[in-house]
């Protein structure tokens, strides 16, 4: 028999439950006739497998074996943080084509990727909890690497989904209050309408669709997930990573994802672009290593950081550098584990220590441009 559940694990059960059982109805599995193969009557579906996200009975049954097994465990030491080199960010972004290519982590999947003369967000999320309520949900753990008040001017937010640790309604509209104006939200299909009602403006891609802002193209790609954000909206609205293919440096960012062929398939799409004689694959790879525990519950919408690995291997990357961890506690591992399992599961592979690397919360990674 179970002993009594501490109050605090109860409460979380509660959030999570509260939360995550308003997605209630799938998206229908019927094909359209005459559209692309992930295109459903309901809305949509993954690539390479028929995807159904977890009910709430089992949503119950890891909460609770979770609270049984004390999970997650406290993380042996803290998130790694510096201070963030504002000098340097602030004057890359106004460096036009001077600018230098450079990622820096402002936390969970946030990251502000610098390169082809824009300053270009990931998935920002800037508040307390990843959560529709201020109340409840996800806490985080860190404070972002970057102040929103202390960000440099945006010129472009990429959205990789719409759930919650993804797309928070206050960071963006945040973001389109900046001064100098609103950077451009380009967003999955179906996320238009929402970022309307938040007076927004987007431009709302299909995969493999591409928008060009400056010098820089952005083409949402295929990657293995699933979106829902409030009553009977599961997978309505489109996910998807971003190719961020800019003459100095050509990135990629999965959002969230399982490990799926859709990574090969990228590298092929790509391929005429970035063959040897153009500067060669991707130049950085902003990956998933976290949120991927107990994997019966995870696997097939989160990868785990051996499959992380594959990824960057498949894609081709010259390097890769991990995120969606050590900010939020939102799986059983604890937030310390995953550049753990990362190191190895490189070590595994044969790569060294940069090629697939993390970075400390406000730390700035600079990049050699494209082609040297």
């Amino acid at each position: 028999m179970m002993g009594r559940m501490p109050r605090s694990s109860l409460r979380a059960l509660l959030s999570i439950v509260a939360l995550l059982s308003l997605r209630a109805i799938a998206a229908d599995a019927t094909a359209e006739p005459g559209r692309p193969g992930h295109h459903r009557s309901g809305g949509f579906q993954n690539n390479h497998i028929e995807f159904e996200p977890k009910g709430l009975a089992a949503l119950i049954r890891w909460r609770l074996d979770a609270a049984r097994a004390g999970l997650p465990k406290p993380p042996a030491a803290p998130t790694p943080t510096v201070a963030p080199d504002l000098a340097f960010v602030r004057a890359n972004a106004q460096a036009g084509m001077r600018m230098q290519p450079a990622v820096t982590w402002i936390g969970h999947a946030t990251m502000l990727l610098q390169a082809g003369g824009l300053t270009v967000l990931t998935d920002p999320i800037f508040s307390e909890r990843a959560s529709p309520l201020g109340f409840i949900g996800p806490k985080r753990r860190v404070a972002p690497g970057i102040a929103l008040a202390e960000l440099p001017h945006v010129d472009a937010v990429v959205i990789s989904h719409n759930h919650y640790d993804h797309l928070d309604a206050a960071s963006v509209r945040a973001l389109g209050a900046q001064r100098g104006g609103a950077p451009v939200f380009l967003v999955p299909l179906g996320l238009k309408a929402w970022m309307a009602e938040q007076g927004l403006e987007a431009v709302e891609l299909d995969w493999w669709q591409r928008h060009t802002v400056g010098a820089v193209d952005f083409v949402l790609t295929p990657v293995q997930h699933w979106s829902g954000r409030g009553l009977g909206d599961r997978m309505q609205t489109l996910w998807g990573g971003w190719a961020v293919l800019a003459p100095d440096c050509h990135a990629f960012f999965a959002g969230d994802t399982g490990y799926s062929k859709d990574f090969a398939d990228i590298r092929a799409r790509f391929a005429a672009r970035q063959g040897a004689d153009a500067g060669g694959g991707f130049d950085v790879a902003l990956l998933p290593i976290g949120g991927y525990e107990p994997r019966w519950f995870m696997a097939q919408q989160h990868v785990d950081p051996a499959e992380a690995v594959r990824i960057h291997l498949d894609l081709g990357a010259r390097r890769s550098i991990g995120m969606h961890w050590g900010t939020f506690e939102l799986t059983d591992e604890s937030l310390d584990q995953p550049p753990i399992a990362l190191a190895a599961a490189r070590a595994a592979q044969g790569l060294e220590a940069d090629a697939f690397s993390t970075l400390a919360i406000g730390e700035t990674l600079r990049l050699p441009p494209r082609g040297r």
